[in-house]
This record gives structure tokens, sequence and C-alpha cells, in this order.
């Protein structure tokens, strides 16, 4: 066996389960027709050789990561130019990977640490797009480099070590750069009791907010998102915001043995201690707001007021209303069959649902958001626990003051669930809020008048 480093790239068709049962011939003959006229080619143009085929996709080594990069942008550059016009529901599109790393040759294969980085970046990478390793993105030429952006540091299966990813798609937009507010934040993590590693980050200064998790972060590419940049911003300069993502997601630990209530609450248990946290405002948004009234129940002498944002009590199947127990049906239908498609129509129906006045650009990055930071298996079992949840007794215990924020027109959670947890928490102020959307963008009015809410409420019971 040789040892040696090499530049490696993975790819595969995306959705290709789904494209065979709808018509196995024409996919395996467009397929077969790809590899000899566009990746055999182009691969041994840039000095590449493809070591293996995957049935649907292909391992290829590469003597240098721009000649594997060059390779990849013509691949996918071409089957854009052939598929772009296809059904996207019928359309073969590929995800491709490429990492530089050690790999292990044994009788024309090759293995090792770089081939299962690359085979990682593979399934971050849009359908259509490439992702890689921050070591390739270091060593291509500026104008290679210049198409790429960066994903942050992302966390990958059966890889322990958080790796920093770069992306390029057909239509990606131009990078924002970061506000000077991210380049403060530190990431750190916190190890929960059953061994668990769970990041967090601190930023701004001022009066402790935890923020508990709300339906999928990252707490480093949330500062690149523009579904989050604007929060997250404007939340550091008026307070200390203390956040964390959840098991199962993030740059916490993904493949994890639980992911239930009662692991949440240790999960926040463990952050409180890590970051020092002695008496604090806790605010719970979305499915954080049942985490944050079980953990201020459980929790009095830590917790100095709490704050809810389009929250809820009980989850969606705990409801009296038909339509919430079918909503929730089919979005998990649609996360088995579409996680990552390049068919839009699941990407559009939870970015509907969730901020339908949001911007297209911020509406499109939902869609990568939810996908980078965890895999479908994680994604259903986290909606599964959040649709069982119900605090509504511990919620009738909370003695601490309450601040309950929803919008009018939310789509997600009814604002009636809102008004809920503002008539079971006592004394709980409530706050309706204008729009339609879930999740609070950029220039509206409902996050001004978010932010005046929470800073006057602090000032008065956190101070």
């Amino acid at each position: 066996m040789e040892r040696r480093l090499a530049a490696v790239m993975v790819a595969d068709m995306a959705g290709f389960s789904r494209l065979v049962e709808a018509d196995e011939t024409g996919v395996l003959t467009r397929q077969r027709t790809y590899r000899r006229e566009v990746f055999e080619p182009e691969i041994a143009s840039r000095h590449g050789r493809i070591v293996k085929l995957t049935g649907d996709g292909f391992l290829a080594e590469f003597a240098s990561a721009e000649g594997a990069v060059r390779a990849a942008l013509e691949i996918q550059e071409t089957m854009e130019s052939r598929e772009g016009g296809t059904d996207p529901e019928a359309r073969v599109t590929y995800r491709i990977g490429i990492n530089v790393g050690d790999v292990v040759m044994d009788e024309g294969d090759i293995f090792g640490d770089g081939v299962n980085v690359a085979a990682r970046m593979e399934t971050i990478a849009e359908p259509g797009g490439i992702c890689v390793t921050d070591i390739v993105h270091q060593t291509m030429g500026d104008r290679l480099a210049a198409g790429f952006r960066d994903m942050g540091r992302q966390r990958v299966k059966n890889i322990s070590r958080p790796i920093r990813v770069w992306q390029w798609t057909p239509d990606g937009a131009p990078q924002r750069a970061e506000p000077e507010e991210a380049a403060k934040q530190k990431v750190r993590f916190a190890t929960a009791s059953d061994g668990v590693q769970i990041a967090w980050a601190s930023i701004g200064s001022g009066v402790p907010v935890l923020k508990a998790p709300n339906w999928l972060n990252h707490v480093e590419y949330e500062w690149q998102n523009p579904c989050w940049r604007p929060f997250l911003l404007e939340c550091s300069r008026r307070f200390e915001l203390i956040r964390f993502d959840q098991r199962g997601n993030g740059l916490s630990d993904r493949d994890v043995e639980e992911i239930s209530e009662d692991a949440m609450q240790r999960d926040i248990s463990a952050v409180v201690e890590a970051a020092g946290l002695e008496r604090f405002a806790l605010m719970g948004i979305s499915q954080g707001a049942a985490f944050s009234v079980r953990y201020a129940a459980e929790n009095p002498d830590r917790v100095r007021c709490l704050i809810i944002l389009g929250g809820y009590l009980r989850g969606r199947l705990l409801r009296e209303d038909t339509e919430q127990h079918e909503l929730h049906r089919v979005q998990a239908d649609l996360i088995r069959q579409g996680w990552g498609s390049p068919n839009p129509v699941f990407r559009h129906f939870f970015t509907s649902t969730f901020m339908p006045d949001a911007p297209p650009e911020t509406a499109s990055s939902f869609d990568e958001l939810q996908r980078v930071s965890t895999h479908m298996n994680e994604a259903l079992q986290i909606r599964e626990m959040n649709a069982r949840t119900d605090v509504r007794a511990l919620a009738a215990k909370i003695r601490v003051p309450t601040l309950v924020l929803h919008a009018k027109g939310d789509r997600v959670c009814p604002i009636e669930e809102g008004r809920l947890v503002a008539r079971t928490i006592p004394g709980a102020s409530f706050v309706e809020l204008p729009g339609n959307n879930h999740a609070l963008t950029e220039g509206t009015p409902a996050l001004a008048m978010f932010l005046e809410e929470v800073q006057d409420f602090l000032a008065r019971h956190a101070g």
C-alpha cells in the first residue's frame, strides 16, 4: 500500500433513487452519456483519473487542487447547460465535494481521511454545486476562489473535528461582508452530561440573555445568512447574547443517541455552567419557547425574566386543529423526500411558511441554512420532539416577569398559541407584532418593534 497527498473529488447524482424510480432507463442512459461525454474527458484534461464508479456517481483523484476545482466547475457548468431546461422533477444534477489530504492507495483504489472528508463535502453541496475544504480554497488561484462563499465550520458525519467549508453554486449571490461584531464572537464547546459536545457562543455586552435554540441553528454560519444576521447584529448591540446549537445540528455533535426534551434541558444547563451564568434573561423563539418555559420553571433561581417570540406551549400534534396535524404530516413527508433536493417545491414550501413576506435573497437563503445545519434524520427527530411537547402545566408555575411577542399572521405557529402562552404564565405581557413572518427579517416593522420592546423590558426587569 502506498500513502500520498492527493486532491480528491467525490460526486453523486442528487435524488438518484427518486429519479430512477420514475424513469430508470432514461436516467441511467443519461448518466452513462454524461460520464462518457462530460466527466471522463474533463477529468482527464485536468490530469485526474476516475478511481471508481459508485452507482450514482464517482470518485476521482487529481495531482492538484486547482485541477480538481477547474474540472468540477466545468462539469457543473456543462451539466447546467444540458439539464437547465429540464423539468425540475426530472432534472439530473450532481453534487461535488473536493478535499486535499492523505490517501492510501491499494490495488488501484484509494482510502483514508482525504477521501472521507471529500465525501462529506459532497453531502453538504447543493445539487448542481461544489463544496471544498478550506485547504482547497487556500490553494486555489484568486480567480477560482472568487466564486466560492464561506459557509464557516461544519460538523460532518463520522469526522470528529469541525471543517471549514466553501461553496460554489451556479447562481450563487456574492458573499456579503460579515459585520465587525461577528469577528468578536468566540465559539466554545460545553460537554453535556452524556458526553455530547454542545457549541455555544456569546457576543455583545451588558445584560446577559441566553437564547434557547429554535428550529435549526448554526452559531457561525448564521452571521453569513441574511435570515439571522440582522437579528444577531441588533441584539449584540443592545445586550450580551449567548446562544448555542442544539444537539443534532450546527457545530454541536450531530450523530447522537438521544434527541429529547430531557436532553435539551441538560444541554441548556451545560451551557449555563460553561458560560458562568448565575442570573440571566432567557429568550425562547419558536420551539425554544417550550424549552425556556421548562427551564425557567425548574430553575427559578437562575432566570431573571423570560422573553418569548413566536412560541408555543403545546406542540402541533397536541393542538385541537386537524389542519395543524395535517401540516405536520406533510412537512415530514417533504423532509423525507426533498431534503437537499433540486426540486424547488421542497425548498419553497418551508420558506413560504416561515417567512412569506421575506425578500428573495433572504427567502432563498433559508433553505440553505436548514440544509447545512443538520441532516434529514436529525431534522425529523427534532420536528417530532417539538410536535409532541407540552409545558402548559409548567408555564402556570412560572413567577418571573415574562414578555410574549407574536406576529399577527404567523403561519408556522398561529397567534392563538402565543396568546395561550401569555394567558397561562401569570402576569405575562403580550405584544402583537405586525406582519406574517415567523422569523423576523431585516428592515421590517416587526423586527424594529421587537427590539424596542425587548430593550425596554430588560431595562425594567434584568438591569
